[in-house]
């Protein structure tokens, strides 16, 4: 291969790679618009973290202590979230 059909070849993937570049740039405005809930609730999240790092320890102790109560609580949680997406889904339509 010649050297200038190498310069050639680099400038052809110069151009190539700021190509890509341009179309990164022109898409992230989209891409953060289409994430942008996503940002909020996980942030809401983080902000929450040490609430829920100290619920999980008083929780553990609780569950030590009275096994058989932690189980019906925790069915009792996963029937209420299971009723609350039910309610949500059917109120859409």
């Amino acid at each position: 291969m010649s050297r200038t059909q190498r310069e050639r070849d680099k400038a052809r993937l110069l151009r190539h790679i700021q190509q890509q570049r341009l179309d990164l740039s022109a898409s992230k405005k989209q891409w953060l618009e289409t994430t942008e809930t996503c940002d909020r609730y996980f942030g809401g999240l983080l902000g929450l973290r040490k609430y829920l790092l100290a619920g999980a320890g008083v929780m553990a102790v609780y569950g030590l202590r009275h096994p058989g109560k932690l189980v019906l609580w925790t069915r009792r949680a996963i029937g209420a979230w299971g009723t609350i997406k039910f309610l949500r889904k059917a109120l859409q339509r």
